[in-house]
């Protein structure tokens, strides 16, 4: 005598043969799958079910999707203005305003400071130019090569910001570098929130590599 098919052979068949309830649809009227509540439902009403929770969910990404992008073309709207400003820069002051002006403005930036790293006089007058024998406070910070965001040390957020409206809380820098370090992009919030260590830099590290390539250029660098 054959032996009684248990739960899992009879699964394994199903599984095998998806098409069985296509000839045996009346089976499907039949079948109850236990509703989360306790409550019995037949397996059409529950597959229905599923289909509806399946397309809120992909309705909901497809959102966030369409809203991410709106966020992106905004941010390349912006950056395409910002880049336009700096390369029409003739001076390190025409840089400074074209940086303040997009950064505050378009960005939402409360603070921003340009800091620049030479031994040499430079024709400035509204930027802080320092000799490279006394940035040793924010050397981690060069050393990074990459941007970085978040809260920083008391004494590098005094040393970055010279004299801001208000306590900056949380800031984003930016190394430039054009075959050496020619000094920082330093943008800072007053909302201790706003730069997170774990949020992209991608935008940054995209405007300090054009930023240092327009410095390279007006500070004579070659690299």
């Amino acid at each position: 005598m054959s032996q009684p098919l248990d739960e899992n052979q009879v699964a394994e068949w199903l599984a095998q043969n998806p098409s069985f309830f296509e000839n045996h649809t009346w089976l499907l009227e039949k079948l109850t799958v236990p509703h989360q509540r306790g409550s019995a439902v037949s397996l059409v009403e529950r597959q229905t079910s599923m289909l509806r929770e399946k397309a809120n969910t992909l309705e909901i990404h497809l959102s966030d999707m369409i809203e991410a992008a709106r966020h992106n073309d905004g941010q390349f709207g912006k950056t395409k203005r910002m880049v336009l400003s700096l390369l029409e820069a003739d001076s390190f002051d025409e840089v400074s305003i074209a940086l303040e002006e997009s950064l505050c403005g378009d960005f939402s930036g409360d603070e921003v400071e340009l800091i620049l790293f030479s031994d040499t006089e430079l024709d400035v007058n509204s930027l802080r130019v320092l000799p490279r024998s006394q940035t040793s406070i924010v050397q981690p910070l060069i050393d990074s090569s990459n941007p970085v965001c978040g809260q920083l040390s008391d004494q590098m957020t005094r040393f970055l910001f010279r004299n801001p409206q208000k306590p900056v809380g949380s800031c984003a820098v930016v190394p430039l570098v054009k075959g050496e370090s020619l000094g920082l992009l330093v943008i800072g919030s007053y909302d201790a929130n706003y730069f997170q260590s774990t949020q992209g830099t991608l935008f940054l590290a995209y405007i300090g590599e054009v930023l240092s390539r327009i410095l390279a250029r007006l500070m004579n660098i070659r690299g």
